[in-house]
């Protein structure tokens, strides 16, 4: 009986130190996202509490026929396909260089890991500075090497280049990461496989292409699917550098979830983009579960 009491007063504690944690995801994720599933079948045009008219899928018929949201589904795209391809190809090249035995290897791990420690609301207001089109940087380099003749607005004028500027900010950022990813499954690799494939006569890029690259395509295939997702979702530095300009030509699903629900004040509309985005990462995320899911029965 002692004994029993004794485990019921241990399940009575643990049960009141996940009280607040619990409180917290309600207050913070749970009554959020249930609110705006249920605003996405009304039309709420008003931050204040009243009546408004029950529409349906209303919201989401608007959204699948305007041309806006599928703009901005192309520009997301874009990004997303850009950014991460990008990432992966120099991560694997960087990866290879922090994996090479030179001295000071940890001081040079430690010097590329930087950038993607910055906030990356500092990343994108430095690169705003950095392609500024009246005093920025690149602009200053490039008319030194005589590249270009005048300084360029990189941001401010054609709306493709903004993006791709806004894709080289992000690929700044995020490839060193990208890069220990990579790092960590060179070196589960067997040196002895690599050896092998030397003494057999395999020069690096047949020993790469059929040694490294086999072993690797589990970690590849997780970080592209985490990088796709985390791209898909892009907003700050999107918001820092361009604000969605020049003429709409850097506005992602995610940035038009943000204009439509706070700026226009169209919060039902709002609240439905942002669950169309939500149902397109869970997507990703079941992609992602399923290679999972097989690399466990190819090792088991």
């Amino acid at each position: 009986m002692t004994g029993f009491l004794r485990r019921g007063r241990v399940a009575l504690l643990a049960y009141a130190l996940l009280v607040p944690a619990a409180l917290v995801v309600f207050g913070v994720v749970l009554y959020p996202a249930g609110r705006a599933l249920v605003i996405s079948f009304f039309d709420v045009d008003s931050p204040f509490p009243g009546a408004y008219p029950f529409v349906g899928l209303k919201n989401y018929a608007d959204i699948l026929t305007g041309a806006r949201f599928w703009t901005a589904a192309q520009h997301t795209l874009y990004f997303t396909l850009a950014s991460t391809t990008l990432e992966v190809v120099l991560g694997l090249g960087l990866a290879h260089l922090l994996a090479a035995p030179i001295r000071l290897r940890w001081l040079f791990r430690g010097i590329v890991i930087l950038p993607w420690a910055l906030p990356t609301i500092v990343n994108g207001a430095m690169w705003r500075w950095i392609l500024n089109a009246e005093y920025g940087a690149l602009n200053a380099l490039l008319t030194q090497l005589h590249v270009q003749g005048d300084y360029r607005s990189w941001l401010g004028s054609d709306p493709f280049v903004a993006l791709n500027m806004v894709v080289v900010a992000d690929v700044w950022k995020n490839t060193s990461l990208v890069a220990f990813f990579l790092l960590a499954g060179l070196q589960t690799i067997p040196g002895d496989l690599l050896e092998a494939a030397r003494i057999d006569g395999a020069g690096p890029v047949r020993a790469f292409l059929r040694v490294t690259l086999p072993m690797l395509r589990p970690t590849l295939a997780a970080v592209l699917v985490l990088r796709i997702i985390e791209a898909f979702k892009v907003f700050d530095i999107i918001y820092v550098m361009t604000g969605g300009g020049p003429a709409g030509g850097t506005q992602t699903v995610t940035f038009l979830t943000y204009l439509q629900a706070f700026s226009a004040e169209r919060f039902s509309y709002g609240a439905a983009l942002a669950y169309v985005t939500v149902v397109a990462i869970l997507l990703l995320a079941l992609i992602y579960l399923r290679l999972l899911r097989q690399q466990e029965l190819s090792v088991s």
